[in-house]
């Protein structure tokens, strides 16, 4: 995720991203050029049409423009949903990791040994979900607490899974040892129950894209919209046809190329969610609190 200052106009309109976004489109930016060339030359130089042979008109683009920026303006917005509901469940994380972690500081006052137990597991709940999200997790990306963490964890298809069952497991182990009461135990399980719930929220974003028919219909329009509007630019401005429809075509995919990139928040793309830098911030904060 980029940090940046919004005040800054200049530094936004010639910042790096615009050449990500150029190297994205370059292939369907040189199309477009050669297409609109040719159609341009043909018409204008083989077939030697002119304003008055060919009258070019623009209403039925004008017209389709409303109803494509309709769809652009859903379909961004969808995407942004998805982006900050992720940003919200993540949000949700950082609290909850706090929270749990003050109240098992709370409960053990004087076992060391918990407390840096605890500190090194709850710091791995994040890790887990954020690995989870993206290709897997790795036993190598977690902080190793024991042999029988890396037993119960090794081979697991879901860790962040296996992981709150560890946690919960030492709670339960240390209510039947008498360090916690019941009333501890039920308060701990809500923040574990908490973690679960989050991680359902996440997966429910990773694995429902938006709808294919939905994003299929959006690039189809786009396609057949530029296709055809050099045919009613070309008579009446001739070769400029050909920086007008590149310009159109750059915004018009700029936007759905954006949207693509936030609706997946949970990835390594340049819009995507800071979930490393969160993973790192709640492991201090952990840390900061439980040692």
């Amino acid at each position: 995720m980029i940090n940046y200052n919004p005040k800054t106009w200049f530094s936004l309109i010639f910042h790096n991203y615009s050449r990500h976004v150029m190297r994205a489109l370059r292939p369907a930016l040189i199309f477009i050029v050669i297409y609109t060339t040719i159609i341009c030359y043909v018409m204008l130089n083989l077939l030697k049409l002119h304003e008055q042979d060919w009258h070019s008109t623009i209403t039925m683009h004008q017209l389709l423009g409303i109803v494509l920026g309709l769809f652009l303006v859903f379909r961004t917005n969808t995407s942004y949903d998805r982006w900050w509901e992720g940003r919200k469940l993540w949000g949700s994380m950082v609290n909850n990791t706090r929270n749990l972690a003050v109240k098992i500081n709370s409960y053990l006052t004087d076992d060391t040994e918990q407390k840096i137990w605890f500190a090194q597991m709850i710091a791995n709940l994040p890790i887990a979900l954020k690995e989870h999200l993206r290709a897997g997790v790795n036993t190598s990306d977690l902080d190793i607490v024991d042999e029988d963490m890396i037993k119960k964890v090794e081979g697991v298809k879901h860790v962040p899974n296996a992981i709150s069952s560890i946690i919960y497991k030492r709670c339960y182990d240390l209510y039947k040892s008498g360090k916690i009461t019941g009333d501890q135990l039920i308060i701990l399980d809500r923040e574990l129950k908490e973690f679960l719930d989050i991680v359902g929220a996440c997966e429910r974003i990773k694995n429902t894209p938006i709808p294919y028919s939905y994003s299929m219909y959006i690039k189809k329009f786009i396609f057949i919209y530029l296709l055809t509007l050099p045919f009613g630019l070309v008579t009446a401005e001739e070769y400029i046809t050909i920086p007008i429809v590149l310009l159109i075509t750059y915004v018009l995919l700029g936007v759905e190329l954006i949207a693509e990139e936030i609706e997946d928040p949970f990835g390594k793309d340049i819009n995507d969610l800071p979930t490393d830098d969160l993973s790192v911030k709640i492991k201090e904060n952990v840390r900061e609190i439980l040692l």
